[in-house]
């Protein structure tokens, strides 16, 4: 699934099902309101405990057709082997100037899995290379810097800099995460057990979702972190939409 016209948003993670479980809903959102929304998969999730490359690749592209991406891609960094090096960041790097988003979302830094933080570091690196002109310049792909960077999954001592109201788009958001059926929660399966393929993990994101939504007064939502300051051009606007938890 591939298209080279430029993305709106592009969300990159370090496995397949990382997007879906933390902002999936933010994505089908968009891609009603007619934004160009793509993933980018660093790994093929090879070293999950549950499943296969093969099946895990087919299970992708049909999250991606329910959350309405107009991209999918995946870098194959190698699961459980990404690395801040500069082979890995030239491949990011290339991904952004062909996909020229003009938002990414993506992984925390202090994430306790080695892969989510390194992807972090890897964003930013390559999110801020990929706007200098003689950067790879061999490749013939002219330079681009997205607008912002924002963070998903991030540390609970830090309050989010913005939430996504997905109360109208949970239910499909849980369509695309249970289109990863072979990692999550399956009561015939014979695979050894997860982490997230106990019942408590789901319940544990419906939860999280939950919180974030009664943050802003709605049923369901999805929390992001931003480190640099915002530039709001219209204060009113962007103020005024709190009053709703009031109304």
């Amino acid at each position: 699934m591939t298209n080279h016209e430029a993305l709106d948003m592009l969300a990159i993670a370090a496995h397949p099902d990382d997007v879906e479980l933390s902002a999936g809903g933010t994505l089908i959102k968009l891609a009603a309101m007619g934004y160009r929304t793509g993933i980018l998969d660093l790994t093929r999730g090879e070293a999950g405990t549950r499943g296969t490359p093969e099946l895990r690749a087919v299970e992708s592209r049909r999250a991606a057709e329910i959350l309405g991406c107009a991209v999918r891609e995946t870098l194959d960094l190698g699961d459980s082997q990404i690395w801040v090096d500069e082979s890995s960041r030239t491949a990011l790097v290339r991904a952004l100037r062909r996909h020229r988003p003009r938002i990414v979302l993506t992984q925390h830094w202090e994430d306790p899995h080695p892969d989510h933080a390194h992807t972090s570091q890897l964003v930013r690196e390559a999110a801020h290379i990929s706007g200098l002109a003689k950067y790879d310049a061999d490749a013939g792909l002219a330079r681009h810097r997205p607008n912002c960077v924002a963070y998903f999954l991030f540390p609970r001592n830090l309050a989010p800099s913005f939430i996504v109201d997905i109360s109208e788009q949970s239910a499909r958001k849980w369509e695309a995460i249970a289109a990863h059926a072979s990692q999550f929660h399956d009561p015939g399966s014979r695979e050894p057990e997860s982490r997230v393929s106990t019942p408590q993990f789901m319940r544990e994101i419906e939860a999280r979702d939950r919180y974030f939504g009664a943050l802003i007064g709605v049923e369901h939502g999805e929390a992001f972190y931003v480190r640099e300051a915002l530039n709001v051009a219209d204060p009113v606007a962007l103020l005024s939409a709190r009053m709703n938890m009031y109304s």
